[in-house]
């Protein structure tokens, strides 16, 4: 077989390769994912509306939707999985099942998943029950003890736990409230910090700015007025916010009543220094 020939079969086989090999995703950048665009899709158990499932700036997936559990209905089976979850409950009672050990959680509470620790949530009222859905995936994540992390018992990484919103302390500030919820490393973020806040009508939490690490928003209650790098617009109760890597964000609450809402902020391992 001639030199040419040859040339002409391996570039060939590399354009073939080439086409089969799947693009890589695109980042997700700083978007508002408003709860009334979502659609949502019948289930087994309920319905589910998808938010996002795509890289960003710090996560290699970030992926979120929303679930509505029948009264008397199960998530899943108690399952495990290496990537962190975080459930926020909108509204109803849900028994949550965390390596065979069962706990309460009403609405407003935040449940944490840490990595392979089993675990499945039931809706035990009776009235359906809506809770949000979030997936982190990070350069860490394929490292995270495989025999569940309260097995691994990693020193100073937080556990998977239920942090309950009746026994959050409210703190007056010069703008509304504040209810500290968790700040702590995991075993796959390098902090996960997240917090409420309560907004009174016209107020903002502070002036435009931005920093390394990726905000997640949930509002609770109130309208907010968003003002992202891509353009302003308002999100109401069960709207998503993700603030991407320093890019500028700022938002106020541009209701007659008080505004509330979750604040996520996460440090992975591929966040940028501050500069």
């Amino acid at each position: 077989m001639k030199l040419p020939r040859l040339l002409f079969l391996a570039a060939g086989l590399a354009a073939i390769a080439s086409a089969q090999t799947p693009a890589p995703a695109a980042k997700r950048g700083s978007t508002v994912f408003k709860f009334e665009d979502l659609p949502a899709k019948p289930t087994g158990n309920g319905e589910r509306r998808d938010v996002t499932d795509a890289p960003t700036a710090t996560f290699e997936k970030f992926e979120s939707h929303i679930t509505t559990l029948l009264p008397g209905k199960i998530s899943h089976p108690p399952h495990q999985h290496p990537q962190e979850e975080v459930i926020i409950l909108r509204e109803g009672t849900l028994e949550v099942t965390i390596n065979g050990v069962t706990t309460r959680a009403g609405a407003g509470s935040l449940l944490f998943f840490a990595s392979n620790d089993f675990h499945n949530v039931k809706n035990v009222g009776d009235t359906p029950v809506t809770y949000f859905v979030f997936n982190f995936t990070t350069g860490l994540t394929k490292s995270a003890p495989k025999q569940g992390a309260a097995a691994a018992a990693v020193p100073g990484k937080l556990g998977s736990s239920v942090f309950d919103w009746a026994k959050l302390e409210v703190k007056l500030t010069k703008t509304g409230e504040r209810r500290d919820v968790v700040n702590s490393p995991t075993n796959t973020l390098a902090s996960f910090e997240c917090h409420v806040t309560t907004l009174k009508p016209g107020e903002a939490p502070h002036a435009a700015h931005h920093h390394p690490d990726e905000e997640i928003v949930l509002v609770k209650e109130g309208t907010l007025e968003i003002n992202l790098s891509a353009g302003r617009t308002t999100a109401g109760p069960g709207s998503i916010i993700l603030a991407g890597s320093n890019d500028e964000h700022g938002w106020r609450n541009a209701g007659g009543t008080t505004a509330t809402y979750y604040v996520m902020r996460i440090i992975t391992d591929a966040t940028p220094k501050a500069n």
